[in-house]
């Protein structure tokens, strides 16, 4: 009985809960950068081929921006090495074509610097504990971390991986992460394969698991060597910038549930990771579960990541790859009824695995949230486990009508609790007065820098009349209008 009502629940809920845009929504998608799957397709081998590699992150980041997402994971590393300038693990070989390249640029902060002109936040996707198969790893020579750290290395099935269970492997990942995070203006660090492989009895840790076990069974024992390496990072991460957020993509069902079962693939028993463990313990501000399924597979388990959130942000992947035929032709109201649960049920957003997809409009799921989801543009949602004063709001608000469709906004700039960051700002827009902050249809744009905005509008016969503008900390809480 029980699994049935939640059908029928799951089945009304869809049918009667309408589309309708929530102002604070996290619309996330993943570019992969992984062998170019999403970028970069043009090698950065002269000045010519560089600034074209650019352009096709902008176009991307375009059109996503016209698609009103605020989110970028942007993947910073992938198997033992990255797209940025590092000094402990070599550029990946996609941007050159060879191993340790200089591709004329730093990727991160290009990425970072052009998210931020569109008011979308970038975070630095990392690939953990995963390091390649063993000809990937060769490609890399000495530079691999196989050769310069093979201590917390460890062979299995043809691939090498970082070792969870030695207490030197969270270190290491941590001197990653604290490079990304004291060097870059990131707004999130974002773990992916954080985890043992699936099915891995035979992973071979057992000097560590003697040395270390103290008792706990195997599986155990693994399941807190995981939680220990997110516990460090996140800790690590809140000491150095603590509005930068820390996440995650588990496996998307963590386990059984009592509504339904997860037919024995799970985060807690197939790769080890307590995710409710973290959740609970509060050392994850995100989690963006990989729940790559549809039907009943899907809406029982996002239910459950919500009901174990502890207030963190749960945001469901979405594999809106499987709208393609090659992978499961899918069709769109598949993924439609899932963000109209999300919303439903109020979870904190969603991301789309992978921008390719959206990019080319696969049956037509990019225009439906143009056109419909995301018709109207959505901040951030805030993280009062963290900072819950929003800033000051600001003041001496004044409007200037300039030459024709023009309009020049200014203001006095707004404080906040946190000296580290100054507030950016969310600039509102209506043809009622006062204008209404609550009403996402009338952001016009938001993160901006400075105390000057000018505003004209695309078309003229919808122009703005009414303005006013509000103050955002790098928490999310935002102020009261201008005074």
């Amino acid at each position: 009985m029980k699994r049935i009502s939640i059908f029928i629940l799951i089945y009304t809920t869809v049918l009667s809960i309408s589309a309708q845009t929530p102002k604070y929504e996290v619309r996330a998608a993943w570019i992969t950068s992984a062998y170019g799957l999403d970028w970069p397709r043009i090698r950065a081998t002269s000045p010519d081929n560089i600034r074209r590699q650019q352009e096709e992150l902008i176009d991307i980041l375009d059109k996503l921006k016209a698609a009103n997402f605020n989110t970028i994971l942007f993947q910073a590393r992938t198997r033992g090495d990255v797209l940025y300038r590092s000094k402990i693990e070599p550029f990946n070989s996609i941007l050159t074509g060879t191993v340790n390249g200089d591709p004329g640029y730093d990727p991160l902060t290009f990425a970072i610097e052009e998210c931020h002109k569109r008011g979308m936040e970038c975070h630095a996707w990392i690939v953990t504990i995963p390091l390649g198969n063993r000809k990937h790893v060769s490609t890399l020579g000495k530079m691999s971390i196989t050769k310069r750290k093979p201590n917390i290395c460890v062979p299995y099935k043809r691939e090498y991986f970082l070792n969870p269970g030695n207490p030197e492997t969270k270190e290491y990942i941590m001197s990653i992460v604290r490079e990304i995070v004291e060097h870059y203006d990131v707004d999130g660090v974002h773990f992916d394969y954080l985890r043992y492989p699936e099915y891995a009895p035979h992973f071979p840790d057992s000097y560590d698991y003697r040395k270390y076990g103290k008792g706990r069974d195997l599986a155990q024992w693994r399941r807190d060597n995981i939680t220990e390496i997110v516990r460090y990072i996140y800790k690590g991460v809140k000491k150095l910038k603590p509005w930068v957020k820390v996440s995650t993509c588990p496996v998307g069902k963590y386990k059984d549930t009592s509504r339904y079962s997860s037919y024995g693939w799970n985060a807690l028993y197939t790769v080890h990771q307590d995710v409710q463990g973290w959740l609970g313990e509060g050392i994850q501000d995100q989690i963006y579960p990989m729940m790559y399924f549809r039907g009943n597979s899907f809406y029982p388990f996002a239910l459950d990541w919500q009901e174990q959130s502890n207030g963190r942000h749960i945001i469901p992947g979405l594999g809106i790859y499987f709208l393609h035929p090659s992978q499961g032709n899918w069709t769109v109201d598949e993924v439609e009824r899932q963000i109209h649960f999300i919303r439903a049920h109020k979870l904190a957003g969603e991301g789309h695995y992978r921008v390719k997809y959206l990019m080319d409009n696969v049956q037509g799921m990019y225009n439906a949230l143009v056109e419909n989801y995301y018709a109207t543009p959505a901040l951030q949602p805030s993280m009062p486990w963290l900072d819950s004063i929003p800033p000051t709001h600001p003041t001496h608000f004044a409007i200037t009508h300039e030459s024709e469709g023009y309009v020049r906004l200014k203001w006095s700039p707004a404080t906040d609790n946190d000296p580290h960051n100054a507030p950016t700002y969310v600039i509102y827009g209506s043809n009622t007065y006062p204008v209404d902050i609550t009403n996402p249809e009338n952001i016009i744009a938001q993160r901006v820098q400075g105390t000057e905005y000018v505003y004209t509008s695309i078309r003229p016969w919808n122009a703005k009349t009414h303005f006013t503008v509000t103050a955002v900390d790098r928490y999310g809480n935002e102020s009261g209008p201008a005074q």
